[in-house]
């Protein structure tokens, strides 16, 4: 369900969208959840950055960029700087623009792992739906790792089966092999049509995710890999809400929580994140 302004639409209202974009209104419309908005452009942004993340993801998938550890992390030099806990630190005097858009143009010079790959297709998508000039604005000293976010992206962790397209699901592989600990599990945005692009696997089906996570358990396993019901997805009413301001202001960044578990879901990333805002913790 959709309310814009405290006012439910209907499929009539935005009777001009086509393709991908017509399928994710759509599935907002239906789901029996409440999606509120406070003008029709805010449900437009979201439209459009959800559209954006899936053209994003195809993109990647179409690339050479390499499914890695973050001890095996690699990128190009000219825009990036690899932490010692195999993280993306954009280097000085370099647009984040530029930076983010060599990822998927110069795939062959990269290697990450699946949660990294996704806040890449996060900023490729936001970028090509609010430009440059805004972008590099507000995402500036950008660092990739796991999940680690910029604070003006906003992410949540949502709890259904209900899926739309642009939100990323995780496959999780309760007795994945020790020796293949970066099998844990898989991050994976959903494309629409019962697809899903996952970092290392391509665009697959549901069947074939878990029958190729089945295959990396440990060999007394008893538990099969599944589709769990964690959603990640940005706010996008709070982004659309920041970028209409066009506000540059001083913000304060997260901590980046060092974890060195690859593949972990945003869930796990925000139960460690939120555990350090505790006092002793």
């Amino acid at each position: 369900m959709i309310v814009i302004n405290g006012e439910s639409i209907t499929e009539s209202t935005l009777s001009n969208l086509e393709g991908l974009e017509k399928t994710i209104f759509q599935r907002l419309l239906n789901d029996s959840e409440v999606y509120s908005y406070d003008s029709m452009e805010e449900l437009r942004f979201e439209i459009a950055l959800r559209n954006n993340i899936v053209a994003s993801a195809a993109l990647m998938a179409q690339g050479e960029a390499r499914f890695e550890t973050f001890a095996g992390s690699q990128g190009n030099p000219a825009y990036w700087n690899i932490t010692e806990t195999g993280g993306f630190l954009l280097r000085e005097n370099v647009n984040p623009s530029d930076a983010i858009t060599d990822i998927l143009e110069n795939s062959q010079f990269y290697a990450y792992e699946c949660a990294t790959a996704i806040l890449i297709l996060y900023y490729h998508a936001i970028l090509n739906t609010i430009g440059p000039k805004l972008f590099n604005e507000y995402f500036q000293d950008l660092l990739l790792y796991s999940w680690h976010f910029d604070s003006d992206l906003v992410m949540q962790s949502v709890y259904t089966y209900y899926t739309i397209p642009g939100d990323v699901v995780y496959f999780k592989n309760p007795d994945f092999n020790p020796l293949t600990y970066w099998w844990r599990g898989e991050n994976a945005v959903v494309m629409g049509d019962d697809l899903y692009f996952g970092h290392g696997l391509g665009i697959k089906d549901e069947a074939y995710i878990i029958e190729f996570l089945n295959g990396t358990r440990k060999l007394d396993a008893t538990k099969p890999a599944y589709l769990s019901d964690y959603v990640a997805r940005p706010s996008f009413t709070h982004l659309a809400k920041l970028f209409s301001q066009q506000n540059r202001r001083t913000k304060h960044q997260h901590p980046v929580i060092i974890h060195r578990k690859n593949s972990i879901s945003l869930d796990r990333y925000l139960f460690y994140l939120y555990r350090s805002y505790l006092p002793n913790q």
